[in-house]
Formats: structure tokens, C-alpha cells, sequence
């Protein structure tokens, strides 16, 4: 019967242990009395456990004492959350859409047109041709300039509408639509390559 009582006893105690330590020990000073500490006046060295009394001389009184304040459990640190890294994307290189040209002014080669050479100027932004300008053109002649200021404007129109030097040409100015093609592919042909 002593034995299953001890074993009894031993089972509590162990529950006991158990569900303090799942609990964190917060109820430490309410549940589970403090243990007494006792001070030993002797010259030997005394060994000392919880709630049990050594001493090595039985003559020599002993002093106990015991703990006022209750003691508070040590708090229990939380991880800190480390930051997020901040990761920048890096922009993307800028690929040149094909059939598109580079920004810029570029002025083509002359051509010869007959009665005189024709040389153009074109601007592109954003990749597209936006103008053509003529730089020289037959003019010192009366029929050359009637001709010219008839074939130029379409020219252009022609050019800015195709977005390349593949135009159709103007009746009655072959030679000056001729050496505009020229002189406008030379031109698109540096913004392509530039």
C-alpha cells in the first residue's frame, strides 16, 4: 500500500511539473509555495536543497529564512522580425522595335533629277517619320519650278503616309520623284542604322 501511495504521490508531483512548465511558470507564487532556504553557521562546507534543513553539528542553532517579495517569472523575449529586403527591378533594356528609326534629323545624299539634283532632310520621333524637307531641288528653270511645287507636297505626304522611301512617284515628275527616293532612302537607311 506504501508503495502505491509513493507511487501515487509521484505521478501528482510529475502532472504537476508538467502542466507549471506548459504554463510558463506563471503560476509559480500562487500554486507552488517557495522553497525554504536555510543558512548554516559552520566552518565545514554545507550542502543545500529545497525545503530540507543539512547541518553537520546538531549543537549549532541554524537560521531560516524565507524569500518576502514573490518573485516574478523573467519575461520571454519575442523575436524581433527582420525587414524585408527591398529589391528595385531593374528596368528593362529598350529593345528598337524593327522597321522603326532612330530619333533624329538625317539628311540624304544628292541625286541627280536632270535639271538639277534633289536632296532631302528627314525628322523621326518616336521611331516614325514625322517631315521631309527638300534641301535642293531643280528650280532655275520656269517649268522645273511649276512641276516641283506640285510633285514636293505629295512627295512628302507619300513618305510620311508609307513611312519609307517606297513611294509611288508623280505623274509628269518622273526624274524629280526618282532622285527623292533616292535621297530619302539614303537618309532613312543612316536612321536605321544609327
Amino acid at each position: 500500500m506504501k508503495r502505491f501511495a509513493l507511487s501515487v504521490l509521484v505521478f501528482v508531483a510529475s502532472g504537476a511539473y508538467v502542466v507549471y512548465q506548459y504554463m510558463g511558470g506563471s503560476f509559480a507564487s500562487a500554486a507552488i509555495p517557495a522553497p525554504t532556504v536555510v543558512a548554516v553557521q559552520t566552518t565545514q562546507p554545507v550542502a543545500t536543497t529545497p525545503a530540507t534543513t543539512v547541518t553537520t553539528q546538531p549543537s549549532t542553532p541554524t537560521q531560516t529564512t524565507t524569500p518576502t517579495s514573490t518573485q516574478t517569472p523573467t519575461p520571454t523575449q519575442v523575436p524581433t522580425p527582420t525587414p524585408t529586403p527591398v529589391v528595385t527591378p531593374t528596368p528593362a533594356p529598350v529593345v528598337k522595335p524593327k522597321g522603326l528609326y532612330t530619333d533624329g534629323t538625317y539628311t540624304g545624299s544628292t541625286a541627280d533629277a536632270y535639271y538639277g539634283t534633289v536632296q532631302v532632310q528627314v525628322v523621326i520621333q518616336n521611331g516614325k517619320i514625322v517631315t521631309v524637307n527638300f534641301l535642293q531641288y531643280p528650280s532655275d528653270r520656269r517649268t522645273s519650278q511649276y512641276i516641283n511645287a506640285q510633285a514636293m507636297p505629295q512627295l512628302k505626304s507619300e513618305a510620311i503616309a508609307a513611312q519609307s522611301a517606297n513611294v509611288s512617284g508623280v505623274s509628269g515628275a518622273s526624274d524629280t520623284s526618282a532622285a527623292f527616293i533616292q535621297s530619302l532612302g539614303d537618309a532613312l537607311t543612316q536612321a536605321k542604322n544609327a
